[in-house]
């Protein structure tokens, strides 16, 4: 998909990760901690997980399309290298939305989970929901530089 109603794709779909991904890693930290939240969203932390690595590449692929249109700069190539990360990340979410999930159906089945395996799907959690967050504003902010460093140097200019 290169664009949509005339509009590069990658413009549209950059927006559900930068939604999607950090939401679904606030919401996997929470349910890791309170199994109240794990019971109640655990199918669509997964759901959420499974989309935002769906649409990873789809936005990564749309941005190496939009990547050939534009102007190459360093903060161009800065950013495509960090975007090109991301799949790690949302690779990284479903692995803790599929440990959310085990941890879920023991409890339902009567099962307790075993304390280490608790501690282990919080620890993941965390490690893995916070490196996201911040992967994803890494890759927004360079993003955003690559699109409007030079308009900005110019809006200064006046």
């Amino acid at each position: 998909m290169s664009t949509f109603n005339g509009l590069p794709a990658h413009i549209l779909l950059v927006h559900f990760i930068v939604v999607l991904a950090p939401l679904t890693a606030l919401l996997a930290i929470a349910a890791s901690i309170w199994s109240g939240v794990r019971s109640r969203l655990v199918w669509l932390i997964a759901a959420l997980a499974v989309f935002t690595l769906v649409l990873t590449p789809l936005t990564t692929d749309a941005g190496e399309w939009l990547e050939k249109r534009v102007p190459k700069t360093a903060a161009v190539e800065q950013h495509t290298e960090i975007g090109d990360w991301m799949i790690y990340f949302s690779v990284g979410l479903v692995v803790v939305a599929a440990a959310l999930v085990f941890l879920h159906l023991r409890e339902r089945r009567g099962n307790a989970p075993v304390r280490w395996q608790s501690i282990a799907v919080v620890v993941l959690a965390v490690v893995i929901g916070a490196t996201t967050i911040v992967q994803v504003y890494r890759i927004g902010e360079s993003g955003a530089r690559a699109a409007w460093d030079d308009v900005s140097a110019t809006a200064g200019d006046e």
